[in-house]
């Protein structure tokens, strides 16, 4: 290889270590879903599959639930995946990378037809199961993420099968391909599965909906304002039946997929958000949050609608501290998710245009430069510029910056009777902003960690798209 080449080489590889761009960087999913249980799932399949090129699609497997428990109905995921084929080719003058209709349908599969744990054991295989095996023994480097919409006992008998069958150096590295995202426990093979496999990567808010498991559920943050969650702070206009009417539910082929809401828009969603690559979240540190929550590893205690109580920590519920669209400050495990609302929701809604509109009469996301590395040192009291320099948008319109503090994400303490956002940052609107890395106060409590400071960027199109960047300061002497 001569030099030119090697330096060719050598900028685009930075390029694409800055931007996320390689192909083989876009997340391995497989979904679970209990589908027609109510029409949340096939809302969350619809949006998920507006996104489709932004992960590999590995399974859409219909499976039962605590609400289904002796149904599963894959012929619902075949006709959502039909209505995408008819939309697909449109949705490629946007953005490259969206599947073949056909490929999806080839992943389409079904777990049994029992409930829970009465379909883990001997004898219990299903295509659904087999798939997931398959799946997860393929030769690719990247971990196969299992986002379960309802209850996990195709994953759960998947890993009863290798278990029975393998080495436990094999079953240990087939758990470590594994990351999951259950929405609660929906059948009893969830804690089964986090007491048995205690190193398998697993995102959930445990528990049974008997007893409130719901209520207290981060993902019910996604839209249950007036149902599940019952908090206060986010708007919910944009999330209700109205709205949907009009942004998703009367754009083409698709949009018809997405029913009306019965309890809550799109429970499931949450569980595939953080996958989305907005610049924001990194979906292998749930502490860091992101469209889809915010969660830390700990083991969670004993609650009146958990099954039996936790025996090993995993990735669940944390809280935020986050400005409501009412102007005042709410501090809750929901708030991870609906502090972005109006971000998801407006991506959503343009992602839609693009299933019936010409590229010029859509909006697209702006793209995000920094003009620094993302990972920063400054010692106390040291001033820290940042900056969005090289940001462009590709229609051209007028970019909003916003740059803030995202506390709860990092290691330095910081807080304030008054606000939330106790760190001031200079500028903050502007492309180039900064501040000064807090110093030791009177107290002489040390100002030592990391912070996460959050640039968001929004375009002045309709509907206006955000997209982000994470910058990581390390407070150090």
């Amino acid at each position: 290889m001569n030099f030119r080449c090697a330096k060719i080489l050598f900028a685009a590889a930075l390029f694409c270590l800055g931007a996320r761009c390689s192909a083989a960087e876009k997340p391995r999913v497989f979904v679970l879903t209990d589908i027609e249980n109510e029409p949340d799932d096939a809302m969350s399949l619809v949006r998920f599959l507006v996104y489709a090129n932004q992960w590999d699609v590995e399974g859409l497997v219909a499976t039962t639930s605590i609400h289904q428990q002796n149904k599963v109905a894959p012929e619902r995921i075949r006709q959502i995946v039909a209505a995408y084929g008819q939309v697909r080719d449109n949705l490629e003058k946007h953005e490259r990378g969206f599947p073949p209709a056909a490929q999806l349908h080839s992943v389409i599969s079904e777990g049994r037809r029992d409930y829970g744990m009465q379909a883990v054991g001997e004898g219990m295989d299903s295509p659904g199961s087999a798939l997931l095996i398959r799946a997860a023994d393929r030769d690719d480097p990247r971990p196969l993420w299992v986002p379960v919409w309802g209850g996990p006992n195709v994953l759960a008998q998947a890993l009863w099968k290798v278990r029975a069958t393998r080495s436990p150096e094999a079953l240990a590295r087939f758990v470590a391909q594994l990351r999951v995202y259950t929405i609660s426990d929906q059948d009893d093979s969830g804690p089964w599965l986090r007491k048995t496999f205690p190193a398998l990567f697993y995102i959930t808010s445990p528990g049974l909906p008997a007893g409130g498991a719901y209520h207290h559920a981060t993902w019910s943050g996604i839209s249950g304002d007036t149902f599940h969650g019952r908090f206060t702070g986010a708007d919910f206009a944009i999330v209700d039946n109205p709205w949907l009417d009009q942004h998703i539910r009367r754009k083409g082929p698709l949009g018809a997929q997405h029913p009306t809401t019965t309890f809550l828009m799109e429970g499931d969603t949450p569980s595939f958000l953080n996958l989305i690559d907005n610049g924001l979240s990194d979906p292998e540190r749930p502490a860091w949050g992101g469209w889809g929550g915010r969660y830390e590893l700990y083991t969670p205690r004993l609650q009146k609608w958990f099954q039996e109580p936790e025996t090993r920590p995993f990735w669940s519920d944390a809280a935020d501290e986050v400005l409501g669209s009412d102007g005042r400050w709410h501090q809750s495990n929901h708030a991870t998710i609906w502090r972005w609302r109006a971000a998801f929701q407006n991506d959503f809604a343009a992602r839609m245009d693009w299933t019936i509109k010409p590229y010029a009469e859509a909006n697209h996301p702006p793209v995000v430069i920094l003009g620094h590395a993302a990972n920063l040192t400054a010692k106390p009291g040291a001033r820290v510029n940042l900056s969005a320099a090289g940001t462009t948008d590709p229609d051209g319109h007028a970019l909003a910056y916003a740059w803030f503090y995202y506390g709860e994400a990092g290691t330095l303490a910081m807080s304030s009777a008054r606000t939330g956002q106790p760190l001031k940052i200079e500028d903050a609107d502007k492309p180039a902003a900064w501040f000064t890395a807090p110093a030791a106060p009177a107290s002489r409590v040390l100002r030592f960690g990391t912070m996460h400071i959050i640039l968001a960027v929004t375009d002045r199109g309709s509907p206006p798209l955000t997209r982000y960047r994470r910058v990581l300061v390390t407070v150090a002497p």
